[in-house]
């Protein structure tokens, strides 16, 4: 399984290499967010021009990444630079501070996690530590008991152009104790949001105006993949993958704080590193991944003083 994801970077990204499949450089395929947005702003253009950039990034090609960059992201570096510390910050709280956003019942999907995700060969990760929220609401289900009451309304008022229509999921779920029992079965996806309010207010604002922002590019990706598989598939339904993204309330967002790693102990007599790779893998385990697109921030590095390198 290739894992689709939008990378948001305000440089060109330069190309990566791959290892243990390919051995040659591969090139990111890029796109300006400016040319993005003019082919997706309005329904006269179909995005159909980026249809062989979206085959490039997400097609079957043995050169494809499963990866597309957005360039030039307006207001992306800024709140970069706001965000990204604030994960170091809030990783090094007291243990008693991070317990008090951490929540076992919604199965450490929602607030402070860390040593819970288990790493290749079967071994607890204690490299990193995450905080899940979701940037669109701060609880799934209130939001979706809005939008099945704004619908109801819009029914009554014989609005037929509401932007809920499409949603099937509203009609599925037949009443409000039986979106509950759904809620308290998958809490990893309808928790409410935990927020470390004493300790770091600062956080809830700018993590949301992130998440907004790589929500609204992913739109507009998704906007060119529906163009795209709708000229290979006729009867796809053009708008099907932007709407998921567009109207859903479902979204996970994570932000990684990556500890300092201890340098591996050197055996004296043969000048090798002690650990073998078989001893612990840096890769992640066998897992499922749920969602349509991910989108990625680019990484910031900062020194054992917090100092931005």
């Amino acid at each position: 399984k290739i894992k689709i994801a939008v990378a948001l970077g305000s440089n060109q990204l330069e190309t990566i290499t791959t290892s243990g499949i390919m051995t040659s450089n591969l090139e990111v395929i890029t796109i300006p967010y400016a040319d993005l947005l003019s082919a997706c702003q309005d329904d006269t253009s179909d995005a159909s021009n980026f249809d062989t950039l979206i085959e490039a990034s997400f097609g079957s090609l043995p050169t494809s990444l499963g990866i597309i960059a957005v360039t030039d992201v307006p207001a992306l570096p800024e709140l970069r630079l706001k965000l990204l510390p604030l994960a170091r910050k809030l990783a090094n709280l007291p243990q008693d501070q991070l317990d008090e956003i951490t929540d076992a019942n919604a199965q450490y999907q929602v607030g402070w996690s860390h040593g819970r995700e288990k790493l290749e060969g079967d071994k607890l990760d204690l490299g990193k530590g995450s905080f899940y929220f979701n940037p669109l609401t701060d609880n799934l289900v209130e939001s979706m008991l809005e939008r099945r009451q704004k619908k109801n309304n819009d029914e009554t008022d014989n609005n037929t152009t509401s932007v809920l229509k499409w949603d099937e999921s509203i009609d599925s779920i037949k009443s409000e104790e039986e979106l509950k029992k759904l809620a308290q079965s998958q809490p990893g996806f309808f928790a409410p949001n935990v927020w470390p309010t004493k300790t770091i207010p600062e956080l809830e604002t700018v993590a949301k105006e992130v998440g907004i922002l790589i929500h609204q590019v992913g739109i507009l990706i998704a906007k060119c993949c529906d163009s795209y598989v709708s000229a290979k598939c006729p009867r796809y339904d053009n708008h099907k993958l932007e709407n998921v993204l567009r109207h859903s309330k479902c979204c996970k967002a994570r932000l990684l704080h990556y500890f300092a790693s201890e340098t591996p102990k050197v055996n004296d007599e043969t000048g090798s590193n002690e650990e073998k790779d078989t001893d612990f893998s840096n890769w992640c385990g066998w897992h499922n991944d749920h969602g349509s697109l991910t989108g990625l921030l680019p990484a910031l590095y900062m020194n054992e003083r917090g100092e931005i390198i």
